[in-house]
């Protein structure tokens, strides 16, 4: 296997132009995703998530745009590519599945006609009977018969469209699928069947994910690495059961004690008080400190970096190698 990574973001930055001026949505986000790997990344919201995804994408439109940085996909830059060459790399290579996605699908044209306009795109050479035929495979891939490639969106539950939109997600077998919150319009039980799907799919073709969601419980069992976002920064970054069974940043904690356990003793749910800060006027030091229940005095003037902690690295001032752990 390549060591080159699939996915290298580096020092990435995100600003929306605003009239107070501009207001820094995502700031200095470096991370990596190997071939194969699944990374969550976790966060309330209006931390970010979804605008790094966009950015990542290059999907930004005014007043968002990209003040710093790089991502580099499979080694090659996309920050500053043409929309030409961007459209070239996009569903074939990687593929993005948004928010609300099955809400995307358009609502007077069958399924079939919708994976044939993608396919078409990408190569006008394929015969209709091949398209039908990739279609129907990659249909059947998330579960539904192939018999439902003639239906329309409002044929379709809530749940299938949803998977719909992930068949045409995989119709080149992209090496990269990136993910925004794709189970938010579903129930619990829809969510972890689409999530065990999801799953299932990424081992048996191999592609990468890059999963963003507001529900730590979600990648729990799914993501092989979890970023966790406050306020346009990464909070935390490990191994996911590193960050779950031992969380180093207050509020990698915090979220943790927001959700019900369905094992063992019933705990109350401790949540986290406050609301995350205005990304124009943030609080100055560690932007987290208004909220944390850890806070030192050093935390409301020392902006902290990322600190190895253990196997992860964590954005706070606890870790820093002249602090005192508590």
């Amino acid at each position: 296997m390549s060591s080159t990574p699939i996915l290298d973001v580096r020092g990435l930055s995100v600003v929306y132009a605003s009239a107070r001026g501009p207001v820094l949505a995502v700031d200095d986000v470096s991370f990596t995703v190997g071939a194969g790997e699944f990374v969550g990344i976790v966060g309330e919201s209006g931390c970010g998530k979804s605008t790094l995804l966009f950015a990542i994408a290059q999907l930004l439109s005014p007043p968002a745009e990209v003040s710093g940085g790089d991502v580099l996909f499979k080694g090659e830059s996309l920050v500053g590519m043409s929309g030409g060459e961007l459209s070239a790399l996009r569903w074939r290579d990687f593929s993005v599945v948004m928010q609300s996605a099955m809400n995307a699908l358009n609502p007077v044209k069958s399924i079939a006609a919708q994976y044939t306009d993608a396919l078409k795109a990408h190569d006008r050479s394929m015969s209709k009977a091949r398209i039908r035929e990739r279609s129907a495979e990659v249909l059947r891939l998330v579960g539904i018969d192939a018999a439902h490639l003639d239906s329309y969106p409002h044929q379709l539950s809530g749940g299938m469209r949803q998977r719909a939109m992930i068949a045409m997600a995989l119709l080149f077998t992209p090496d990269l699928v990136i993910m925004d919150e794709p189970t938010s319009a579903l129930d619990v039980v829809a969510q972890r069947s689409l999530m065990v799907q999801i799953k299932e799919l990424q081992e048996q073709l191999g592609f990468a994910v890059v999963f963003v969601t507001h529900d730590m419980s979600l990648v729990s069992h799914f993501s092989n690495r979890l970023i966790v976002m406050y306020a346009g920064q990464i909070a935390e970054a490990g191994p996911t059961r590193s960050v779950f069974d031992s969380p180093k940043h207050p509020y990698s904690q915090g979220l943790l004690d927001a959700f019900p356990s369905i094992r063992g003793e019933r705990l109350p749910l401790t949540g986290i008080p406050g609301s995350p800060p205005d990304l124009g006027d943030l609080p100055t030091g560690c932007r987290f400190h208004p909220r944390c229940p850890q806070v030192m005095d050093e935390c409301r003037t020392t902006a902290p970096e990322l600190y190895p902690a253990d196997d992860v690295l964590a954005r706070c001032l606890l870790h820093a190698p002249d602090v005192a752990r508590v």
